[in-house]
């Protein structure tokens, strides 16, 4: 593999701190009050979801600028939610796209989906976590 870019950071838990290596981040985590913490800091999947939003919206972006499509004024929300699974937890997500009206009809569902083919979170999370894309 001949990565483009590495992020690099460390924690030590979620009631701790995250950092990156280039300490352009550098942030306190807390458990959520939902799940019996504080709630006094950021948690991953507020993280997660922050990543992602900006990730599918760069890549819708870039795919509609292929496209002739204009999706500058294209706004994404995500939302990651932490669903029991045995023992533990699984993610799910819902992917908000408020689309402008040129946007909406079949050009704006071909363009969501290229970009859900080829946003990198979306690929991270393929087969593993489901996905709703919501057109706001």
């Amino acid at each position: 593999m001949n990565p483009t870019y590495t992020a690099i950071a460390t924690s030590s838990g979620r009631d701790a701190r995250a950092v990156t290596s280039d300490r352009r981040l550098d942030l306190k985590l807390a458990l959520p009050n939902e799940m019996g913490g504080t709630g006094d800091g950021t948690n991953p999947e507020q993280l997660f979801a922050a990543g992602w939003a900006a990730c599918f919206s760069t890549t819708m972006d870039l795919i509609a600028q292929r496209m002739g499509l204009d999706a500058r004024d294209v706004a994404v929300t995500a939302e990651v939610s932490l669903v029991p699974n045995g023992p533990g937890f699984a993610l799910a997500a819902v992917l908000r796209v408020e689309l402008p009206d040129h946007l909406r009809g079949e050009a704006g569902k071909k363009l969501l989906e290229a970009t859900h083919r080829s946003c990198p979170y979306s690929l991270a999370t393929q087969g593993n976590v489901p996905v709703e894309i919501v057109v706001e």
